[in-house]
């Protein structure tokens, strides 16, 4: 009986390993199709997929924030004029790219394009500008439409700051680089947020999250400038810095992120972390944030006393995080520009072997990241500039900035608010704060290594 006993239990065993063995193998073979060995490429469709939603997404979601801008701020009505059903002026194609607006030259039909190249199309009215939002032509902006036509509300894309357009179009009353073919992911360093907000009839709700009142709001925002914009002043209420500039900081570009860790000016978080700031409280679309960073009255009063760090929302009807995936994604796989490099432009080849020699620029900037794989931050001392911009973060320190594609931002300065007016001016600066003892001729040569990045 032992022995029938023990013969069961072997024949039991066998048979479930037997049985495991199969469900393994199965699962081998159902993998190897799903990943790369069948004929169809899951992974390489997938990633198709995520790239199309991804892009469909930084052009044309408002994640909803159409109740806010037009619902709350009422915008809509501000740029349709009281002769459209709103009030005022309105906003003529002349006033929007005054302020920095693109107009993507894709979304325009052929015989409308034919009117604007002969002068045909008046620029000054806002019926044109109503035209074009209906077209969806205008980079990062969506107008909601009422039945009859009028301007129901307005939503705003990550497209608005994070694209602009390229240079191809050119016509009567338009200047060069305000009409053209979609640039994803370059900073719109003519954007004027503040002014385009400024336009808002109604400010009362951002005054009361501020707790100020509308002229000083008002003067918080026409204080931005072009390319510039000021996220944190709606977690800790400091519109202006202590010597009296405004505290906002340069439009980033949104190309070349992959690969690294930081992606704002002060180290926030990654690409997906600032997605969810952004959509959730700058945007002001319907989605779910948290970070419990941010639940520091001392640091972050206003984030505080509004309950920004820690938004709840109906999941389903949560506009944000579903879409938060792609957008990642999308935004991970766009390359940063380059210009051709030439090999005989030898200061660019000298100033090469500076920067990863007696120039000790790779250090930080580790190429072909250009910034360091890891923990890409330092603290302002070691960077030889002051804190005023990383006590307004969590870690209060500097992110090392990614130096792909330089050449294509340099509109605006460099460093976290324009401070350098020229890639010479931050070499130069370097070169004291490191004690670097780079003649003038070398920082020249490293200069040059940089447009070529």
């Amino acid at each position: 009986m032992a022995n029938a006993i023990s013969i069961g239990v072997v024949a039991k065993r066998s048979a479930g390993v037997a049985g495991v063995a199969a469900g393994a193998l199965l699962f081998l073979m159902v993998a190897h199709r799903a990943f790369g060995g069948g004929k169809s490429d899951v992974i390489q469709n997938n990633a198709a997929q995520m790239i199309a939603d991804g892009q469909n997404t930084f052009r044309y979601d408002t994640f909803g924030d159409e109740a806010f801008w037009g619902g709350t701020l009422k915008l809509h009505q501000a740029i349709e004029g009281s002769a459209h059903g709103g009030l005022g002026a309105g906003v003529s194609p002349k006033t929007a790219l005054s302020v920095g607006l693109k107009i993507d030259a894709d979304a325009l039909p052929a015989a409308l394009v034919q009117q604007v190249q002969h002068g045909a199309v008046n620029l000054d009215d806002p019926e044109t500008t109503l035209a074009l939002l209906q077209l969806n032509a205008v980079l990062g902006i969506t107008g909601f439409f009422n039945p009859d036509g009028s301007l129901q509300s307005i939503g705003i894309q990550c497209a608005l700051c994070h694209s602009t357009v390229d240079n191809s179009f050119s016509a009567p009353g338009i200047p060069v680089g305000n009409v053209g073919h979609r640039l994803d992911g370059w900073a719109n360093r003519d954007l004027n947020v503040g002014a385009i907000v400024n336009l808002a009839p109604d400010l009362s709700v951002p005054d009361l999250v501020l707790g100020v009142d509308d002229a000083t709001l008002r003067k918080i925002l026409l204080a931005w400038g072009p390319g510039k914009f000021d996220a944190e002043v709606f977690m800790d209420g400091k519109g202006f810095r202590p010597d009296g500039g405004s505290a906002a900081v340069l439009i980033p570009p949104a190309y070349g992120l992959a690969g690294f860790n930081l992606h704002t000016w002060t180290g926030w978080g990654s690409v997906t972390y600032w997605n969810a700031f952004v959509a959730n409280l700058e945007m002001h679309g319907r989605g779910r944030f948290f970070d419990p960073r941010l639940n520091n009255s001392t640091q972050f009063p206003i984030a505080v006393k509004n309950g920004f760090f820690d938004v709840q929302v109906d999941p389903a009807a949560d506009r944000i995080t579903p879409k938060l995936a792609a957008l990642h994604f999308y935004q991970l796989a766009i390359p940063a520009p380059k210009l051709p490099f030439n090999p005989l432009n030898y200061p660019a080849s000298r100033g090469k072997a500076l920067f990863n020699g007696k120039a000790q620029c790779s250090t930080c900037h580790t190429p072909p990241l250009y910034t360091e794989p890891g923990w890409n931050s330092h603290a302002p001392a070691e960077v030889c500039v002051d804190n005023f911009q990383a006590s307004r973060a969590p870690d209060q320190r500097y992110r090392t900035a990614p130096l792909a594609g330089l050449f294509f931002h340099q509109k605006g300065g460099f460093y976290h608010d324009g401070r350098f007016q020229t890639l010479g001016d931050v070499v130069s600066h370097y070169n004291d704060c490191m004690n670097l003892q780079l003649s003038g001729d070398e920082q020249s040569d490293l200069v040059q290594f940089l447009l070529t990045l």
